[in-house]
């Protein structure tokens, strides 16, 4: 198959960010498909950032077509509809003259649709749209977007995806639910959540040795580690009151966030501010995919974290399933299915959204059950080999693509 592979954020092991566009599309060169990704060069390193016209170029593997539209998370939301709009004309011209079997579009954002159904009408072809989230219901929920012609137009954009659409992947059960809501049949729906990237996180246990040197703690020391964005929906935030809780609850377990993203700066400073930065709290630059199997070798326990908003709970946050390949057990502080899933499998625990102190508690005490640690471990690498194997979602991705194009 030639396959039109659309994701706005592509990112591959190198670099930082969601990795799940890059490992799809080698696995499915591998496969012996001719793969194209298109991306603006906006998560991809700085020798990426210098092109100034539409460029194809092969990234670790991968053929990229980068145009070249400036975007980062530190962008005003003005900023980023401007950026996601002309990214999608841009797209959308390019798409509709490089021949395919079938256009894949990977959103967020929703406008990904726009060069999708482009390359779908003028070249005849099926289109697949994935939503890694449901918008615009997640930023009408926070309160990013407001303005009601804004609003009508974007519902309007996601059911016109949606409907376009051969058919639709969703990345959890909550979110093909959201898809069914706008009127799509149950039969044209799969759900392909994030995966656990075992080859890569499957690391010996020294591996995190340098890390914990490097903050200056003991191999019996817990350690609790968050890695990925510093978004406003993200509450990364929270972590930091919880720190300062900890101070008093468990003083020798430390916190360790890395990542980047709009909320930064000030994540950094309210650390700093309650006298945690430096302490038992540590926050740290990004670093590229590669270097974070240290970390979480290095990790007592991972975390993934929203704000106290139920839409977030259909999420399928990507540092989730890193921690299962890593055989980490996770921490979430929302509920939904991947709540169930911990209780079910004993893999994490589910913390407080809104309680610092609780939350704090909480860990303290799982910490300091090695067995339970222990027990977590195996649930969490189970999961990982069993459910969520990023083979195995391949392999399920590309039945689908060859079922929509009829190349079975």
């Amino acid at each position: 198959m030639r396959i039109l592979y659309l994701y706005m954020y592509f990112v591959a092991r190198q670099g930082h960010g969601m990795t799940r566009a890059y490992e799809f599309a080698r696995r499915l060169i591998a496969k012996g498909h001719d793969v194209t990704m298109v991306t603006s060069a906006g998560y991809l390193p700085d020798e990426y950032k210098k092109f100034t016209r539409t460029t194809l170029i092969d990234i670790e593997g991968v053929p990229t077509l980068i145009i070249p539209i400036p975007y980062s998370n530190y962008m005003s939301f003005s900023q980023r509809l401007r950026a996601f709009f002309s990214f999608a004309l841009a797209a959308a011209w390019n798409c509709m003259r490089r021949p395919a079997d079938v256009v894949y579009a990977s959103s967020a954002p929703l406008t990904i649709a726009i060069p999708g159904i482009a390359a779908s009408v003028w070249q005849r072809i099926p289109m697949v749209f994935e939503v890694r989230d449901l918008w615009p219901e997640l930023p009408i929920a926070i309160g990013a977007l407001k303005n009601p012609a804004a609003i009508w137009a974007a519902r309007a954009l996601e059911w016109i995806a949606y409907h376009a659409a051969r058919h639709v992947v969703a990345l959890s059960p909550g979110q093909a639910e959201g898809v069914m809501r706008r009127g799509i049949d149950e039969k044209h729906i799969t759900v392909i959540p994030n995966c656990a990237d075992i080859d890569l996180f499957d690391v010996p246990e020294s591996t995190g040795a340098p890390i914990r040197e490097r903050l200056g703690i003991t191999a019996d020391q817990a350690l609790i580690v968050y890695t990925g964005t510093f978004g406003i929906m993200n509450n990364v935030g929270f972590l930091v009151d919880i720190a300062k809780h900890m101070q008093t609850i468990a003083p020798d377990v430390r916190f360790l966030m890395i990542g980047s993203g709009g909320e930064f700066e000030k994540v950094e400073a309210k650390a700093r501010e309650i006298g945690v930065l430096g302490v038992n709290a540590f926050i740290w630059k990004p670093a590229p995919k590669t270097e974070i199997p240290a970390v979480m070798s290095a990790a007592t326990v991972a975390t993934s974290l929203f704000l106290p908003v139920r839409e977030m709970w259909n999420n399928s946050a990507n540092k989730f399933f890193d921690a299962l390949a890593a055989g980490r057990p996770i921490a979430i502080n929302y509920g939904g299915w991947q709540a169930e899933l911990l209780r079910e499998t004993g893999a994490g625990l589910q913390i407080s959204d809104t309680d610092a102190e609780s939350a704090a508690r909480d860990l303290a005490a799982f910490v300091s059950d090695a067995d339970r640690v222990a027990r977590a471990r195996i649930a969490a690498r189970e999961l990982a080999r069993t459910r969520f194997d990023r083979d195995l979602m391949a392999d399920q991705l590309e039945a689908l693509l060859r079922r929509v194009t009829g190349k079975t």
